[in-house]
């Protein structure tokens, strides 16, 4: 792979290559389930007891070869009786019903192994599977110890078995690594049941990809490609509408609702979940987040956000862990949220942050307002009512609340709790300086766009003196503010 990640912890789908082989192997309902690790296994540990933390672990020696890791991991068992099946780490599209269907036809003959084998295009490196003139396995040969005639079968080992439990113990025991590669197969136990007059089946599959292992970063997004195909398959005949399966990508424990629309340059990762009738896309990523009916997201990015019945998002908006979007909703384009509740109804329309906030029902938040929640040292809260109107361009200085059915003016700095029902202003009145630029500015563009004005009004033959303003600068009471409300 070329990586510090172990193989098996690259990911398709949002899951890893072993999280996939644990879910599969899982869907049988096992009584045991136990994940082998070498290569790096101090990290392959830590993520199943993330992932999967029922699995147990064994650690593989310095002994290679694919037997002596099944040795390894039954020492950590009790004994067994019954069907022990041995699968892949780095086979991510084998799915439980191909299992199942090995291990019905195991029990059901009563061999002694039977295995998963496929026709690929080219079977080279693989093992090849030498049957009987009455199609029984005669044995399991790896290539490298292949003879030219055994190289021409087209029949390959999928590597993927069930074996009987006493058997297996006791076969494992004789195991020789003396071979081409110095390891000790499994594969051997195949020529193991023949010699002690035990039945050995292969199941041939006809979906080969699901045999596939990942071996390099090229296969891996080959099968990522594949998995995404059937992942869409799939919920297109579950009657969700993907306009785009080529630019659409869905993880596999996303789920969606019949009539759901996906445009194209969609990605849903994560848990994600979308209800009847929402539209995500196109050029949307939704990680975790949960969508109600009637959804519309557009040109967005979304982490740990839940969207009511209803609302709407975008385009270019960042909805951050904790946005709570309520039903009827709208968060517009260029808006960036965190840890923000916005209330049935409620509007932020575009241009703004609002992050630690509490929004009530039916308010609207003017373009260009801010939710200053950080003093640089400590996060804090706004809360802002119920039919609250924050005018364009308001900064709110957290901690603050604005009381049901209020108004601020746009411009206003809000350091201070607002009533319900009043109207807050915090700023400075306007002065203006006449003549300004032309004395302070001459000879530039803008002094000589402002002579040409004052001649055509007849102001006279030179820019008026400073002077001081009428009024002392500072809020009007009085005076009815240019509200500057943002719809």
């Amino acid at each position: 792979m070329r990586s510090s990640v172990p193989k098996v912890l690259h990911r398709i789908a949002g899951r890893s290559l072993v999280g996939h082989a644990v879910a599969a192997a899982r869907g049988l309902g096992p009584e045991h389930l136990v994940v082998v690790v070498r290569h790096g296994r101090a990290a392959v540990v830590a993520h199943l007891a993330e992932v999967a933390p029922d699995v147990r672990t064994a650690d593989q020696d310095e002994v290679a070869g694919t037997g002596r890791a099944v040795q390894c991991g039954l020492a950590v068992l009790p004994p067994l009786s019954g069907t022990v099946v041995v699968t892949y780490g780095d086979c991510p599209l084998l799915g439980t019903l191909t299992l199942r269907r090995l291990v019905e036809v195991h029990e059901r003959e009563g061999d002694a192994v039977t295995l998963l084998s496929h026709r690929p295009p080219d079977p080279s490196g693989l093992g090849r599977v030498v049957r009987d003139a009455d199609g029984t396995v005669a044995a399991i040969v790896e290539e490298k110890d292949a003879t030219p005639q055994q190289a021409a079968i087209d029949e390959a080992n999928g590597g993927i078995y069930a074996f009987d439990a006493a058997f297996l113990v006791e076969a494992l025991h004789g195991l020789s690594d003396d071979n081409a590669a110095g390891e000790r197969y499994l594969t051997d136990l195949v020529a193991v049941a023949r010699g002690a007059g035990r039945g050995v089946r292969a199941v041939l599959v006809d979906d080969g990809l699901e045999l596939e292992g990942v071996n390099d970063r090229v296969q891996l997004a080959a099968l990522g490609r594949a998995m995404r195909d059937r992942l869409l398959d799939a919920w297109m005949l579950a009657g969700v509408t993907v306009v785009d399966p080529a630019t659409t990508w869905v993880d596999v424990d996303v789920r969606l609702a019949p009539d759901v629309t996906l445009l194209p340059g969609t990605q849903l990762q994560g848990s994600t979940s979308v209800a009847r009738g929402s539209t995500v896309g196109p050029d949307t990523t939704l990680v975790d987040c949960e969508l109600g009916e009637g959804v519309r997201v557009m040109r967005s990015h979304a982490s740990g956000a839940r969207l009511g019945d209803g609302s709407s998002v975008g385009p270019f908006s960042y909805l951050r862990p904790g946005t709570v979007l309520g039903p009827g909703g709208r968060i517009g384009a260029y808006v960036e949220t965190k840890n923000a509740e916005i209330g049935a109804g409620s509007k932020v329309p575009h241009l703004s942050y609002v992050g630690d906030a509490l929004i009530g029902e039916g308010s609207n938040i003017g373009a260009a307002t801010v939710f200053v929640n950080y003093d640089g040292v400590d996060k804090h809260r706004t809360e802002v009512g119920d039919h609250v109107r924050i005018g364009s361009d308001t900064m709110l200085v957290a901690p603050v609340s604005v009381g049901d059915g209020a108004y601020t003016a746009a411009g206003s700095v809000i350091t201070d709790d607002v009533p319900p029902g009043a109207m807050a202003v915090g700023r400075a009145r306007q002065r203006s300086i006449e003549g300004w630029v032309e004395r302070k500015r001459a000879g530039t563009a803008s002094a000589e766009a402002a002579r040409r004005a004052r001649e055509a009004a007849g102001t006279g033959d030179g820019p008026p003196p400073d002077r001081a303003p009428s009024a002392a600068a500072g809020p009007d009471p009085g005076a009815e503010p240019n509200e500057g409300l943002d719809g």
